[in-house]
């Protein structure tokens, strides 16, 4: 019988119902104006005159007219590069402790965010308000004393030039809350072994001794790692060795292409929680489970701007022309697709983060990733988004009772015409002529876009099946050459090419 759990649950459930954004509209306000008060000293505020910029009556749209838009290259270049030799108040007070490397990348090719201790505390917060929000689901009080098992980067940090360098993952958790450090797994010892399969062997070894209720973390690693335990063990269903397992948050990437594989591990239900924690920091997070759209963190150190995401206002590389039109949270509408900038607390200012989203409730706040900027398949007017990929995928998963955990696809010159070339990681015995008939009449029946295309310039669509480890031996393959580890959904010219020369030679 469970006797923490009922008191714990309690103070969470008190901590989200205090913490939780009634208006978001008057929460970015807030937002934004910390960030102009607190950085209009800094070197960005003074070249940018923040101080004008805070004594207009429209706040929001003078801050757009005064600030242009930055992407990773143009922000380090011209301003967090001099923070980075170690010179303070560029784009916000002080130097901050850490850079956090992104996730998608890797060696000398690495991209490094700052994060500032304003914005580990909002991380914090944010993680805190997502546990809290678990009360909102139908979870028994057991699960609430039981411990999580975060499975993210290693927590063994590197020191280079005065800072404090990891990914995201790893930062956060070198972070955790004291109250939360009694519950999370698998602790600071094993989280800090930087070689994969010898942190997840420590994991299955030590597994038994846990009681884990919830997992946090991207799908495929998860998936390996529950694998992993099951075989070191023997068992047939991770909740032979975990009965108290009832929730999984997840992130990073989509989750529902490895729902199929994931419940096969399971005996018993998990809720799926999705989060969205980029290097940048804690965006969004699913608060009730009438939806599975997460909402927008908007009291975190992050201000939120949407630029309508149509091909005349996005250039060939991903970024956003200069005369794109930038909506606020007041001007937004439901089911639209939006470029995402952010203004943070780590001084990123009118950033393109590179993420596509669409608001599923403009008044809750709340959205879902349709994709990325620079993987939005368009070459023939197409305006394929990743996120309507992913649920043709899902649809094909099941018609034909099969999995498809990894795909990529681009547009290819055929004898002078375009198709869409795919390559799907399954061990289907359906044909290719029938995956790909199949998955192109789900799209021209979800998409009109893709529907005209196809009356015209996209004259055909190619299927090419592979076995699932393929995508994760082209992200061992790329890593080891220091280039791109996250396996790209929408592949350029060049890189596809690469691709099909290293499938011919496995």
């Amino acid at each position: 019988m469970a006797l923490l759990g009922p008191i714990i649950k309690t103070a969470l459930n008190l901590h989200e119902t205090i913490t939780a954004t009634s208006d978001h509209v008057v929460a970015q306000r807030k937002v934004l104006e910390h960030l102009l008060k607190t950085a209009k000293s800094t070197s960005f505020g003074l070249y940018y005159d923040f101080n004008s910029v805070l004594e207009g009556d429209d706040m929001e749209h003078a801050f757009a007219e005064a600030v242009p838009f930055y992407d990773y290259h143009k922000m380090d270049e011209q301003w967090w590069s001099r923070m980075k030799e170690g010179k303070p108040d560029i784009t916000w007070p002080g130097t901050p402790k850490f850079l956090a490397r992104s996730s998608g990348t890797t060696g000398k090719k690495s991209k490094t965010i700052p994060v500032t201790d304003e914005m580990i505390a909002a991380i914090k917060a944010a993680g805190t308000r997502q546990v809290s929000a678990l009360t909102n689901f139908n979870l028994t009080d057991d699960v609430f004393e039981s411990e999580v098992l975060a499975l993210g980067s290693s927590t063994d940090l590197s020191e280079e030039n005065g800072f404090t360098i990891g990914e995201i993952s790893g930062i956060s958790a070198s972070n955790i809350p004291e109250f939360l450090d009694s519950f999370y797994r698998p602790g600071k010892e094993i989280s800090s072994i930087d070689d994969w399969d010898e942190r997840v062997q420590r994991i299955a070894q030590e597994a038994k001794n846990w009681d884990i209720g919830m997992l946090s973390g991207i799908p495929s690693w998860l998936e390996m790692m529950l694998r992993k335990v099951m075989d070191y063990h023997k068992v047939d269903s991770i909740h032979e060795i975990w009965p108290n397992l009832s929730v999984y948050t997840s992130g990073g990437v989509a989750f529902e292409p490895y729902r199929s594989s994931f419940e096969k591990l399971f005996s018993k239900p998990v809720q799926i929680v999705d989060t969205y924690l980029a290097s940048e920091g804690f965006i969004a997070c699913q608060q009730r489970p009438e939806t599975t759209s997460m909402q927008l963190i908007t009291d975190g150190g992050i201000y939120f701007e949407f630029v309508p995401f149509q091909p005349e206002y996005v250039e060939q590389d991903g970024s956003i022309s200069h005369d794109a039109p930038v909506l606020t949270m007041t001007e937004v509408e439901p089911e639209v697709d939006y470029a995402l900038i952010i203004s943070t607390v780590s001084g990123a200012w009118r950033y393109l983060i590179g993420d596509t989203i669409k608001f599923t409730d403009v008044k809750k706040a709340e959205i879902k990733i349709t994709g990325r900027t620079k993987f939005f398949l368009n070459v023939v007017g197409s305006q394929l988004s990743v996120l309507k990929m992913e649920t043709a995928i899902t649809e094909l998963q099941e018609k034909y009772n099969t999995s498809i955990k990894e795909f990529t696809v681009s547009a290819k010159k055929i004898d002078g015409e375009f198709q869409h070339v795919w390559y799907l990681g399954t061990e289907t015995e359906t044909s290719e002529k029938e995956l790909a008939d199949a998955l192109d009449n789900s799209l021209q029946e979800a998409n009109k876009n893709y529907k005209v295309a196809r009356s015209k310039a996209l004259k055909g669509v190619q299927v090419h099946k592979v076995q699932p480890e393929m995508f994760a031996k082209w992200n061992d393959h790329n890593k080891k050459k220091g280039g791109q580890v996250k396996m790209e959904k929408v592949m350029n010219e060049d890189k596809f090419k690469a691709w099909e020369e290293f499938v011919s030679t496995i």
